[in-house]
């Protein structure tokens, strides 16, 4: 009896851990990638700003606290702030009207009020920290291209693949394992990713978050494009898809910075 109830834990325990995944935006690590590069771009007014809105815990600390709380049902009304779903393989016009038209909050409607709540004064230390914790993941998803997915399979959730010969899913490959398969911490992989010269930061952090929602769009079409279900992942797909990978944590983490500047510095 003692041996089922265990069996009856685990298996409680592990579709638990699996429905959680399911919705995390580059998993711990990458959150944390993009977290620490837009650590290492801020300015030092911003620098102080955020000291005293979060003391001195890094940015990387708060990274994935936004997908933690997912845990509490008090935050049950934020779960749509993660992602938008779009139909697939729209130009940049259209894609901007469809954008525009998504009923409800969103990833894309979010952001502006979060930017708006972390550098109104007026607002409470509270207010403006919690904020600050929402803006500083949902950028890093953004950049996570199946969180500007298909409504359809649910950003990748629903086709299912292996992963080095694991059971899984398209999203959780994006979210977690293609990062997790790097093998590098995140501050290595912060390190190794953050070389580019002030003129390609400059140009990398240019546009609006309708312009990085639409490489995100246009990732993710390629992505769809190049799956089928029940396919098998392995080395094949890192090498397709890592250079993809690397250039949206640096972009997310460099935009990131750039947002944190303009309202704190």
């Amino acid at each position: 009896m003692t041996i089922c109830r265990r069996c009856v834990f685990a298996v409680i325990f592990f579709v638990l851990l699996v429905c959680s995944q399911s919705g995390f935006a580059w998993g711990v690590t990458g959150h944390r990638v993009v977290a620490e590069i837009a650590q290492r771009h801020l300015s030092s007014r911003a620098r102080k700003a955020l000291k005293e809105l979060i003391g001195d815990q890094s940015l990387a600390y708060w990274a994935n606290w936004a997908d933690f709380v997912k845990s509490d049902s008090t935050y049950r009304y934020a779960s749509r702030w993660h992602y938008v779903d779009l139909p697939a393989h729209l130009e940049k016009d259209a894609f901007v009207a469809a954008l525009k038209a998504l009923p409800g909050e969103n990833l894309f409607s979010r952001i502006p009020v979060l930017e708006d709540q972390v550098k109104d004064k007026s607002l409470s230390h509270d207010q403006r920290q919690f904020a600050l914790k929402y803006l500083i993941h949902l950028i890093g998803d953004a950049h996570q291209p199946l969180h500007v997915g298909r409504d359809e399979d649910q950003g990748g959730n629903k086709i299912s693949v292996t992963w080095f010969g694991k059971p899984s899913n398209l999203h959780i490959v994006w979210d977690e394992l293609l990062v997790d398969f790097q093998q590098w911490s995140y501050t290595e992989y912060a390190t190794v990713l953050d070389v580019a010269d002030k003129a390609t930061v400059s140009q990398l952090q240019s546009g609006n978050l309708a312009d990085w929602l639409y490489e995100s769009h246009i990732l993710s079409d390629r992505i769809y494009d190049n799956i089928k279900a029940d396919s098998k992942l392995s080395y094949r797909y890192n090498y397709l898809f890592m250079q993809d990978l690397n250039d949206q944590l640096l972009k997310g983490g460099l935009r990131l910075a750039r947002i944190l500047n303009e309202l704190l510095g």
